[in-house]
């Protein structure tokens, strides 16, 4: 039993949307979320939003803003993963961002554990990658304009 109340009702949460259900004969397990996410639109906005309470739960416990970024950010891949038809379905069931979320909630609880290198780490690829992403097509614009001229 956790000293935190709160975290039992997240645990319960996290195995409703990632662990519910197992494939027999392996040891591959999926929740609600890969089966809400088919619903079009809405399925991957609902699991996004269920999703929140445990990002909330850390800001309550005073995570490091750091771990909390990097809890976005899985939540964030979840959904931008999630809205491609059936491969992003398929991708939920391997990609639990919630079970990473709170794996990094209850290290983190109380506020007594710094940030890691590891959670730093992660954060500056996914915005170095996003930067990379969106100067991309610039880059292209500006080799197109000077090859025109």
């Amino acid at each position: 039993m956790s000293p935190y109340p709160r975290l039992e009702g997240l645990r319960g949460l996290k195995r409703l949307l990632d662990e519910a259900f197992r494939v027999p004969g392996t040891r591959i397990r999926f929740g609600w979320d890969p089966l809400i996410g088919l619903m079009p639109g809405l399925g991957d906005l609902l699991t996004g939003l269920l999703g929140c309470a445990i990002i909330i739960q850390a800001r309550r416990m005073r995570v490091p803003a750091i771990v909390q970024l990097r809890m976005l950010l899985y939540l964030g891949i979840d959904l931008v993963v999630g809205m491609v038809p059936i491969v992003g379905d398929v991708a939920d069931v391997f990609w639990k961002s919630n079970t990473k979320n709170f794996a990094l909630l209850e290290r983190h609880a109380g506020g007594e554990t710094a940030a890691s290198p590891g959670d730093w780490a992660f954060v500056v690829l996914i915005v170095a990658g996003v930067l990379a992403m969106a100067a991309a097509p610039l880059l292209v614009l500006y080799w197109i304009g000077r090859a025109l001229v």
